[in-house]
């Protein structure tokens, strides 16, 4: 019988390495001349960041701050969801930036019929908010990963392929 090779298809990050770039992050904020005394908050809820600051010209700072953390740390860009910025009490702004995690249905039926429009003797299922696709061919699982690479571009989600077997 012939062997069956698989790989599944994730938006998913690295928790830890959110929480350390936000550490660096708040460091930064400290110790830097233009942003000490601005009174910044920066908060990692569990599908959030919270941002409060002075005025929307730190805001912008510290959002410059988190990208080039979190690039460092290997966290793609597509994870964060920016909101709109709030004006709250005390002259102050707020922003919330989601953090997208899990390929919703919609977008799981997209990913799965472009790999099957592409390549034929392949099979993708979806699993609740992953998605895996195997074939009797390593070279078709090579080009299914060339094409989620480029996928991700197109959808704007961060996509990895875990789990090649």
């Amino acid at each position: 019988m012939a062997e069956s090779f698989s790989f599944d298809v994730v938006s998913d990050f690295e928790r830890q390495e959110l929480v350390n770039a936000l550490d660096q992050v708040k460091r930064e904020i400290s110790q830097r001349y233009d942003l000490k005394g601005t009174e910044t908050s920066v908060d990692l809820d569990k599908e959030s960041i919270y941002i409060i600051t002075n005025s929307e010209l730190t805001l912008n700072a510290v959002n410059d701050i988190i990208r080039q953390k979190a690039i460092k740390r290997n966290l793609s860009l597509k994870i964060f969801d920016y909101g709109e910025i709030e004006i709250v009490s005390g002259n102050k702004v707020r922003q919330t930036i989601l953090l997208k995690q899990g390929i919703n249905q919609e977008i799981a039926k997209k990913i799965s019929k472009s790999i099957r429009d592409q390549i034929k003797k392949i099979n993708v299922s979806i699993n609740g908010d992953t998605l895996r696709v195997s074939s009797k061919s390593k070279n078709d699982l090579q080009i299914a990963i060339k094409l989620v690479r480029d996928l991700e571009e197109s959808l704007n989600i961060p996509l990895k392929a875990n789990n090649f077997r």
